[in-house]
């Protein structure tokens, strides 16, 4: 499914998910990424059902922080345990989880519309 919006040249955009990974500004990734307006990375995150701060470090190392930070658990959206919600919010990120269809979809609208925004992303088939 192609889901690539209007957006500045050089910035990372979500072209694609499925069969287990994502397009991303032209390449290939058969993983869970971490993807912002800047860079991509590999994510190695425990099940959505049971994230704990630590699977989101990476995020808040972003420098400069995201303004909302988008979670696509799979398939099927989850809800982040409140303490999870709060651990996060102390950590400076204010996060949404959903599908990650929905998350894929909602990272490319708000980088075209200029936010600094930043997706963590488990892949889906």
């Amino acid at each position: 499914m192609d889901v690539t919006p209007m957006v500045a040249e050089g910035l990372q955009v979500i072209a694609g998910y499925g069969d287990g990974g994502f397009t991303i500004t032209g390449e290939r990734y058969d993983h869970a990424v971490i993807v912002c307006p800047e860079s991509c990375q590999p994510w190695s995150p425990a099940d959505p059902a049971a994230f704990t701060l630590m699977d989101f470090e990476p995020l808040w190392q972003l420098s400069p922080p995201p303004d909302v930070v988008l979670i696509g658990c799979g398939q099927r959206g989850q809800m982040l345990a409140p303490s999870l919600r709060a651990e996060l919010r102390a950590k400076g990120l204010v996060c949404d989880a959903m599908d990650t269809g929905a998350a894929c979809r909602t990272y490319n609208v708000l980088l075209s519309e200029g936010r600094l925004v930043a997706a963590a992303l488990l892949p889906v088939d």
